[in-house]
């Protein structure tokens, strides 16, 4: 349950400026390692900018994105949503120049998979790299085994995630069971996936439970479509008399559009002078065999079997 979960305890906070606060913290520690290093070559200037990596972050969310939708055999949206949540929380206290998103983006799907009891195996995972020499993949799986404790480790072991998706499904049962007023409730359905895989590409899984989500998902596609379900609020959860939870759920609900609404995929330009420094920096300063540029899987164009959807390819 989400109201007793590691989820809700260490992973659920209070408003974006402290997420912003975590992610320019991890981007300061690193530069102050490396700048107390005395590491020849070392200036401030050479490192990425918090809003810079940012930039890069939201790049690589997107291609693990890309990655799990074009997975074969399907992936449920469930262990899309946990392995983006492995992302977030990841690069919440470690910077991308410390930890190369594109073998971190593979480790997060990866551990995904097996927690969520999505069995494929790990000859089957990398052969999702369509892309890559039969060599190519087993140098990815080497970096993804050995990295694997890595990523728990910074996840502090907490690994069950809350998605959106299950209180989707009881929203929509109970709204069929309950709410006459609303006859084909399954006509909301592709909108709501929509709305909640676009949800994913936010800090909404950091601030708000799922269930609060998929609420808001579902009412904001019945906008669209024309219907009005506030008496379900009011009536059917019981909300009429309860006025501050329910100015607390209409808050959170405008939050939640709000996050959605300032989201912007980066600018291809941004992200190929921002690669460049990023790539510098691991070159130059990388300790870790993950951080050390190699041939196949870790160039961007060898993560997904199918091509990307049309803002994607820009950005390539």
């Amino acid at each position: 349950m989400f109201h007793i979960s590691s989820q809700k305890k260490y992973w659920t906070f209070d408003n974006e400026e402290s997420l912003e606060q975590l992610r320019c913290e991890a981007n300061q520690k690193y530069r102050n390692k490396m700048l107390a290093s005395g590491k020849p070559g070392v200036s401030d200037a050479v490192f990425l900018e918090a809003h810079e990596e940012i930039v890069l972050f939201r790049h690589y969310e997107k291609r693990l994105l890309d990655f799990c939708n074009a997975f074969k055999p399907l992936m449920p949206k469930s262990v899309v949503g946990t392995a983006i949540m492995y992302f977030r929380r990841f690069y919440l206290n470690n910077s991308l120049m410390e930890y190369h998103p594109r073998t971190i983006m593979l480790i997060c799907a990866y551990l995904s998979c097996k927690v969520d009891e999505f069995n494929v195996s790990s000859t089957q995972f990398v052969g999702n790299l369509v892309q890559e020499s039969a060599a190519g993949q087993e140098r990815a799986l080497e970096q993804i085994l050995e990295y694997e404790l890595l990523l728990i480790q910074q996840l502090n072991f907490h690994l069950v995630v809350h998605t959106p998706y299950r209180p989707m499904e009881g929203l929509l049962i109970d709204i069929k069971t309950r709410y006459p007023l609303l006859e084909n409730p399954e006509s909301l359905r592709k909108s709501v996936d929509d709305f909640l895989t676009r949800a994913t590409l936010t800090d909404s899984g950091l601030l708000f439970p799922p269930s609060q989500i998929a609420m808001t998902a579902i009412l904001n596609s019945a906008s669209r479509a024309g219907l009005s379900m506030e008496s379900y609020l009011t009536e059917c959860m019981g909300l009429k008399e309860d006025k501050e939870t329910l100015l607390k759920m209409y808050d959170a609900m405008r939050r939640i559009k709000s996050l959605m609404k300032k989201y912007e995929l980066p600018k291809p330009d941004e992200v190929n002078a921002y690669k460049v420094k990023l790539e510098r920096v691991h070159a130059d300063f990388g300790t870790n065999s993950n951080t050390k540029r190699k041939r196949g899987y870790e160039d961007d164009d060898h993560v997904a079997k199918e091509p990307r959807m049309t803002e994607e390819v820009t950005l390539l």
